[in-house]
């Protein structure tokens, strides 16, 4: 079975695993760097975390939010770990719904 195959096979039975997807090079939305080797940071970390995952997500949000202000740089850094908090923020309301 060649590499490409075995590649495809595996896509097939994990489905966390994103084949064929490009990332975007949106540094808020899909950051071309967590999305290196086919599955999404993310993703992964929600699969390793379990339980511990909302707090991950909850330290994030605080991450952004505290150091947003301070950011040096232009206005759009700033902007960005605010978007950024709320990425977190919205995954984080996400995975606590119950409906």
């Amino acid at each position: 079975m060649t590499e490409d195959i075995k590649w495809k096979k595996i896509q097939q039975e994990i489905p966390a695993i994103e084949g064929g997807k490009k990332a975007t090079n949106d540094p808020v939305e899909r950051p071309a760097h967590y999305n290196h080797s086919g599955i999404e940071c993310i993703t992964y970390l929600e699969d390793n975390l379990g339980a511990g995952f909302s707090y991950y997500l909850e330290g994030n949000v605080k991450k952004y939010l505290h150091r947003w202000r301070f950011k040096g740089g232009s206005a759009e850094k700033k902007v960005e770990d605010l978007r950024k908090a709320a990425w977190y923020l919205d995954r984080l309301i996400s995975s606590e719904k119950t409906d």
